[in-house]
Order: C-alpha cells, then structure tokens, then sequence
C-alpha cells in the first residue's frame, strides 16, 4: 500500500475503496485497520465511505479525518473567521475605489478579491509571485488593478498563516519536509481518498502521502490518456488535474479489481473527450469502439422544447423508477431545474432527498432579511408596505390570533390605499386611516384603529432608518437592519417571541445576523445597496435542510458528488453551456495571461473540475442524459461534452452511431410523451373554450349611467354589465404610477382650481397665467408624490399656460362658467332610469346660449367618433337643453381644450346631427332596459389591441372578435 491508486470511472468509489482497503487490511490483527488515517476530499467522501464501511460488518474504524482541516491538524490556531478577513480587505477596495468606478460593489469586489488572496496562498504564491507580471503589456485598467493586487497582497498575505488555505499550505510544506527527511512518520499507514489535487496544498500532501512508506493515493474517476493526447492536454480535460501528480508519482495502479459498469461507454466517453488538438484519433480509433449500440443501450438522451419540458420529463422517469422501486439520483449544477423537478414530483407526493438543501435566501427568514435590507434603496411605497405587512413572519410575536387579525387589517388598508393612496404612505397616513376606523361603533372599529397605531409606529421608526442609502459605519448599517427587522416580526409582542428565528431556517439566520455584527466594525462604510449584497451573499452561503420525510428511492446531488453518488440509475440534468458546465465569472483582478504569469490556475480548470464530474456520472451503470433546447429567452447551446459525444456517434455510421443516438432519442421521447400526457387532461375532462359573452340580465338592468360610460356601453357593453349589474371593480394598481390617467386627473384639477372661483373679465391675460400656474403648484404640490413628474408636469402647463389663458381672457369677453365640474342628474322620460353628467365647464353666453366645454389631457376625439363612439359632449348639451343645469338653455356649440400639444380649442358645433344624439341613445339604452340587446363583450372596440379590465371575466382568448356573441339569460331563475 505505497504510491498512487484509481478506481475507474462509473466504479462506487466508497464501496470500491472499502474494498480495497479491507484486501490489502486481511491478515492484520484487527486493531491494524483503526491504526490507518483516511484524508477525504469532502465530507460527502468521508460520509460514504464511513457507510460503506458500517456495511462491511462489525471493524474498528479507521480515521476519518477532511483535507480541509488538514491545517488545524497540524497545531495552528484556529483559523481566522472568512467573513472578518474579507471586510478587512474591504476596506482595502473602499479606499481605492474613485468617483469613476462608484457603481461597483465593494463586497462583490472583496469577495472576488478574498478568493483570489485564498487561491494564491493555496498555491504557495506570496506577494513577489505578481513581480512576474509585466504590468507594461497589459491595458491601463489592468496595471492599475495590478497596482492595487500588490498592495493587497503585501497586507493580506504578510505575517503567519492565519487562513485556512494558507495553513493547510504550510501544513503540507511542513510534513512533505519533515517526512522526505525521515522525521515524524505517521505510525500507521496514510491514505487520501477522492480528491483530485485540483489546489496546489492538497497536490503537495498527496505527493508526500504517495512517496511516504505506508502511503496511498486514491484517484477518483482516472482515465489512462495515450501520450499524444496527454502531451496535448489543457486545463479543461476531465484528467488535466491528475497530470501533475502521474508526472510526479507515476501511472496508478489499479485499488479495486471489481470491474466497471460498462467498460464500452468509458472508451466511448473518453474519445469524445479527448482534448482538442488530437480530436483527428475519433477517426484513427473510432472502429475500435465496436458496436455503438449495444455501447450506449443503457443510455437515453432528453432533448425537452423548454426548462419545463425537461423538468416534467424527468420528474415522470423519477415516478417510474420509483414505482419499479429502483434508485434514481438526479445530478444537476442548475438548482432551477432541480427545483422545477422537485415541484413536478409534488403532484405524486415524492419529496426527494436533496443534498443541497433549500438556500437560506429562498426561506422565510432570508426572505424577510432581504426585503428590510433592500427597503433604504427604493421609495417606500404601497407595495413596499404591503411586502413587510404580508410576509409571514410580520407580526408573529404576538401568537397566532394577533397575526390573523393581522392580516385582516392589513388586507382591509391594501384596499384603501389602492383606492385613495397616499402613494408613499406614513405613520401619518396609517393613524388617519385607523381615526376614521375608531369614529365607529364596535370592538372590530377600535380593535383596527389600535392596530393601525401600533404600525404607524413601526413605520415611524423605520422610514429614518431607510431614508438615508449612501454610506454609513458597516456596524451601524447592520445594526439598523436587525432592528427594523425584529421591529416588523415582533408587531404587538415581542421579537424573541416571534418566529423569525424559529426553527432552522431561523436559526441559520440568526447565527449570520450575530456573525455579521460581531465583524462589522472591521468592515468599511457601506451604502444601503453593498450592505444588501453583503447580506445576501452571507445568506447564499448556506443552506437549511428541510425536516421533511424525503422517499428513500430519489436523490438530488450536485455534480461534485458525483464521484460517491453515481450509482444505480442517474440522471444528468441541465446539459446545457452555462448550466453544465457554468458559466465563468469574470475576474476583475487579473486577466488571463496575467494570471498564468503569475503561476496560478487558469480559469479553466473549473471546466476541467466539471468535466471530471461529468465523466464519472456519465459512467453509471443505467444514465439519463437531458437538456432544454430553448431556455426562456433564448436557444440553448448543447453542454460540449454532450455536443462531442452527439458529434462523435453521429461520424461512426460503421459502427452503428447514428443508429445508437437515435435510439438514445427515442428513449427520451418516450418520457417526453408520458410527461406531455400526463400534463394533457382527459378528453372527457378536457375545457371547452368559453362562447363570446352576451349576458342579458332581468330587465330593468340599469337604473342610472354617466354620459362618460355611454362610450363604453357602445364598444363593449359587458364591461358596463360586470361594472353597473354584478358591482365588480377592478383593483387600482398596487404600485400608483404617473401614468396618462393620472396626469389627466391632475391636469383637470388644475384647471377646476383655476376656475374655482371664476375669473373675470377684468383679469388680463397675464393674470390669469399667474392665477392658473399658481393652481398648478398648488395641485402637484398636493397631489402628485412624484418629484420627476411633479416637474415634467408643471413645465408642460406652463408651455401651454400663455394660449390657453389668451383663449380665457377671450372667452370671458362672451361669457361666464355656469358650471364646473358640477355633478347633475337627467331622468329620462317613459324610463326608470337616469343619466349623470359632471361636465368639465359649461359657460353662458351673453346672449343666454351655452358652450359645453371638454378638457382633454390627450388627442381631441374627431367629429366622427363624436358621432359614433364618443357622446360625452352631445348628451352633456341635451341634459342642458333639457335643464339639467339650472333652466333649460340653447346650446350654442360643443369644444375641446386640449391640455396639451399647443394648448388649443378645437369646436365641433351643435348641428341637427349632433342633436340627434339624444335619440339614438334613449332608443340604445331602451333596448338593454327592456332585455333586448345581451351585454356582448368587445363588441366594437375601437382596436382590436386595446384591452378591457374585464377581458379576463369574460375569457378573451378562448373567443375572439370574428366570434358571434352567445346571448344568455342571466339572473332569471
């Protein structure tokens, strides 16, 4: 047991080394075996191949001990915490970084920086390995990142190891010294099992291990390379990472004699992987792969239309296996696509054992951490208000009771403000809200106004919290957020007793919380949006296990664990170009050529890594190759290794490839199929697309319309139907935004607050522009929250304000205003039923007749949508004529301002077509009264592309315009 050991691609590498250790163990005295010390790459190794030796029977367990903490068992101190040294650098990046570079992320930037300090001390590198690099042969921006590298390095990489890389460098240096020398021998045998040597510390201890007298290395996955391809292999081959320990150890032996899955797919996989430069030997030894078919029988290639394709395909096969009661392990590095598949498995109730875990960011405790450090970023608005009301760990201090009467009241001021704003509510706001409640009688009335003050409250505390983002002391940003926090989830109780730190998932958070104020005050000022990313990124570093009971048949892992989970059937999941394998990160500190001066790794060797986990997985005994063809924007790109094996069956007619990969495809097909018809529903069960909507309710429908809604009765009558007889409203937005709608009912209060009272004629043109901007301020000052708009809106009022004042002035010579915005009320004769005007401005003329005015924010409607559509304007003069604004009076003509463009009055007469308006609409509306016209939907929408907020209730979609209404009788039974 001397040198170096493999066990081959698609060998259970735990078992297979069980095996191999308790061969060459046999004849020793039992004792012998708890005598030898076993180094695993990671703690998934360790685990297996402790499992595997439980499975052996009753032994004395070696040592089990992790490469990682090879350092601490060689007598240094602790380590110094991750998190302290990377914001000592942070305050490095803070200083250094100028006005020109304030978008950057001090740290995203610290964190890049902290493992770039790692790598080099992994390597052995000290500060004078970045002497090597000719800062002269690179661009500006790099020497100046260069610049600052050496500063860096010189204070990070100074003094005694204090890091764990470093340590464990210094622990490997210091063994492979003292053992060449012959000094301090461990006293049983050594070995290290599953690792790689992909760092520079645990390459230096496995080559000591391999050379000491009682030493073994045990390769994962190693492939025999024939010289010209291992002469012509780069950083991204799945063996690259063994080439230095082979050149320095020599070939592997083999650990384990048991043979492999499928001796013929290995040989089929490592042509197609052989690195580039040799692919010509695909045509050299391809014939000698034999027959492709029978190679590749126990393989099957997914190729889905989309991500949820794919998910629903594997989730079926997952069903299958487990219904033949077979494992399935899905290894995928895109967590997406293992969450879609874990959902698709919901339907069946399989919960898989997932190795991952949840992320803490995608809990309800990293959640509701995120939204509070996100709040300083943003203006806090109805929608900001409501993700904190809503979150289900606001206000649980309190218990169970408290947080449903929470919840009520927080649904019943989410109508309100949706309805009545203010769009940037305060305590202010909430307490006036919760006033109005107490005015009523009851215990709900007090029990919602008692409510209300207590997150009034919360807010007022909060909203000076959040209202500076630029840069504060990292402790007291840290400090503020945890207040806000516990303040939010304790409502009426307290914030122990809330369950924001309940459970794991709570308890994770808690434990960053306290880490991340323990170093703040060695972390630089930071601005609400790097605290954020700080936040987040010490939550994505780690995960909760779900307490749930996952089935004993289906696991997820990710593709490092591919070298002790490959077992049995396997799915490869994502075989996609930036799924697997991910993209690479781009290195702000050094570029490529820089780095290979300096002597550390290529950014590569991370496609190496992932190639060697792709190899071993692939090599399964049964596997499931899959991808998505399309991801949700775009075309994918096949993984490349996916793309040479697809690529090399297809050049291998002689051999049957073409033939092997469609039957490959075939076999994926069949689970596509299932997975189409199991989300298919029977034919029995299948929806029948909704008829084109014409609801005819009992008659009288309608009691009372305004003259604005008669539009809408014309083009799509069933929205006045779904309004006016069922009482639906549509939702105001969540998110109050400046849009035309509200710019229109601004500009019409300017224009009511101009008017009220009345100018006169006296009033020169100047002074009415003074009187009318002086309205504006006063109005967006009041009613508009948004200080972009508030602007954009009182320049356009005041670019039109000279014309429309002229036209005042000018229009007070020949009249006065009778009304404005004055609401009136019309029954009309023979009918039950009423019409309503509020007519922006009607005047009277000197000689008695009247001018019925319309102000428009938009585009005047046209004498012919006058005539067909729009009839605002005409019944608004026959209500006039037929004195519904005082005595009867003669209407002298019809106009539009126009609140825009140039400001100008555009007329439209009052002739015999226009008054016969009246008519036509009395004999419209007698028809819906007496039920002979159904409220059809859409019925002439003036552009098929404009929407209507009931198209959803009506089903558009299922029906379209082309459609014939489908009458129906309503409400008669």
């Amino acid at each position: 047991m001397r040198g170096l050991y493999a066990l081959p691609p698609g060998a259970d590498f735990a078992a297979g080394f069980v095996r191999g250790l308790l061969a060459r163990m046999q004849g020793s005295p039992p004792e012998a075996l708890a005598a030898v010390t076993v180094w695993c790459n990671s703690g998934h190794t360790l685990r297996a191949i402790e499992s595997a030796l439980r499975d052996s029977g009753p032994l004395l367990l070696p040592r089990l001990r992790l490469i990682a903490e090879l350092g601490s068992s060689s007598g240094f101190a602790p380590p110094a915490p991750p998190l302290a040294r990377q914001l000592d650098l942070a305050q490095l990046v803070a200083r250094a970084l100028t006005g020109d570079a304030t978008g950057q992320s001090v740290p995203t930037l610290a964190a890049s920086l902290s493992t770039l300090m790692a790598e080099m001390q992994a390597e052995g590198l000290g500060p004078d390995a970045l002497e090597r690099i000719d800062a002269g042969a690179h661009a500006a921006h790099w020497q100046q990142a260069l610049a600052f590298l050496r500063i860096a390095a010189g204070f990070h990489l100074h003094g005694p190891p204090v890091d764990r890389e470093a340590q464990q460098r210094a622990a490997a240096e210091r063994l492979a010294a003292d053992w060449q020398q012959g000094l301090n021998l461990p006293e049983g045998p050594v070995i290290v099992a599953g690792s790689t040597g992909s760092h520079g510390a645990t390459r230096l201890f496995m080559q000591a291990v391999a050379a000491l007298p009682q030493g073994a290395v045990v390769l994962p996955g190693y492939t025999p390379m024939p010289e010209g391809a291992a002469a012509a292999m780069h950083e991204d081959h799945p063996q690259a990472r063994f080439a230095p320990l082979v050149a320095a150890c020599g070939e592997p032996a083999r650990w384990d004699d048991a043979p492999t899955p499928d001796p013929a797919r290995n040989a089929l996989v490592a042509l197609a992987l052989r690195p580039a430069p040799v692919t010509d030997q695909w045509v050299a030894e391809g014939p000698s792969l034999g027959d492709l078919p029978a190679a590749t029988r126990r393989m099957t290639l997914i190729e889905a239309d989309s991500p949820a394709a794919e998910a629903n395909a594997l989730a079926a096969l997952i069903r299958g296996a487990v219904h033949e009661s077979r494992p399935v392990t899905l290894i995928a590095a895109d967590r997406s696509l293992t969450r879609r598949v874990a959902a698709a498995l919901d339907r069946w109730g399989i919960i898989p054992d997932d190795s991952a875990g949840v992320p803490l960011p995608l809990t309800a405790a990293g959640l509701f951490l995120r939204h509070v450090a996100e709040l300083p970023g943003q203006p806090f608005g109805i929608d900001s208000l409501l993700v904190m009301l809503k979150h289900p760990l606001t206000a649980t201090g309190a218990g169970d009771e408290a947080r449903r009467t929470h919840l009520l009241h927080s649904r019943e001021l989410e109508l309100h403000l949706r309805r009545h704003g203010p769009a940037f509510p305060d305590g202010a706001a909430l307490r006036a809200w919760g006033a109005r409640a107490a005015r009523g009688s009851g215990e709900a009335s007090a029990e919602r106004a008692a409510w209300a003050a207590m997150i009034a409250a919360v807010l007022d505390a909060t909203l000076p919290l959040i209202a500076d983002p630029g840069p504060l002391p990292l402790a007291e940003r840290a400090a503020r957020h945890r207040g806000i926090a516990e303040a939010w989830a304790a409502g009426t109780g307290t914030a122990d007793a809330s369950r924001l730190y309940a459970e794991a998932a709570g308890e994770k958070a808690r434990a960053v919380l306290d880490h991340l104020a323990l170093h703040a005050p060695r972390g630089p000022a930071m601005s609400a949006r790097d605290f954020a990313r700080l936040l987040a990124d010490q939550l994505q570093a780690q995960a909760v296990r779900m307490d749930v009971a996952a089935h004993p048949l289906v696991r997820i892992r990710g593709p490092r664990e591919a070298r002790t989970e490959a077992t049995g059937l396997v799915i490869l999941g994502g075989l996609n170009e930036g799924g697997w394998p991910q993209a690479l990160d781009p290195d702000p500190w050094l570029s490529r050529p820089m780095r290979e001066d300096a002597g550390l790794t290529l950014p590569e060797r991370r496609i190496g890594l992932a190639a060697h986990d792709f190899q071993i997985a692939i090599a399964a005994p049964q596997v499931v190759l899959s991808r998505a063809r399309r991801s949700d924007e775009a075309e994918t790109i096949p993984s490349r290794w996916l793309n040479r094996l697809v690529n090399l069956l297809g050049g291998l007619p002689a051999q049957g490839g073409p033939q092997a990969l469609a039957l490959m495809r075939a076999r994926g097909q069949l689970w596509l199929d299932r997975a189409r018809a199991i989300e298919a529903p029977a034919e029995a069960e299948r929806a029948r697309p909704a008829p084109r909507p014409s609801p005819r309710p009992p008659a009288p429908a309608l009691r009372e319309l305004s003259v604005t809604a008669v539009q809408t009765l014309i083009r799509d009558p069933y929205a006045i139907y779904a309004r006016q007889v069922l009482g639906l409203s549509p939702l105001d937005p969540l998110r109050p935004e400046p849009d035309a709608a509200e710019r229109g009912n601004v500009l019409h209060a300017i224009i009511q607050r101009f008017l009220t009272p009345p100018p006169t004629p006296q009033d020169s043109p100047q002074a009415l522009q003074e009187r009318l901007l002086a309205a504006a301020d006063e109005v967006l000052a009041a009613q508009v929250p948004w200080p972009t708009s508030r602007l954009f809106w009182r320049a356009r009022i005041g670019g039109i304000a000279a014309q429309l004042c002229r036209d005042e002035h000018a229009r007070l010579q020949q009249g006065a205003p009778l009304a404005v915005e004055t609401q009136r009320r019309l029954a009309v004769a023979g009918l039950d039923f009423s019409l309503t005007a509020k007519p922006d401005r009607i005047d009277r003329l000197h000689d008695g007749t009247a001018v019925i005015y319309d102000y428009k924010s938009g585009t005047p409607s046209t004498r012919p949508q006058i005539l067909q559509f729009d009839k605002q304007l005409p019944l608004t003069a026959a209500m006039a004529e037929r004195g519904a604004f005082g005595e009867q009076m003669r209407v002298a003509d019809l106009r539009y301002i126009r609140l825009g463009g140039e400001g100008e009055t555009r007329s439209h007469g009052w002739d015999a077509e226009m008054q016969a308006t009246w008519d036509q609409f009395v004999e419209l509306i007698s028809a819906y009264l007496r039920g002979e016209y159904g409220f059809t939907a859409r019925r002439a929408m003036e552009r098929m592309t404009h929407g209507s907020d009931y198209d959803h209730l009506s089903r558009h979609g299922e029906w379209s315009e082309a459609d014939p209404p489908q009458p129906q009788q309503v409400g008669h039974g």
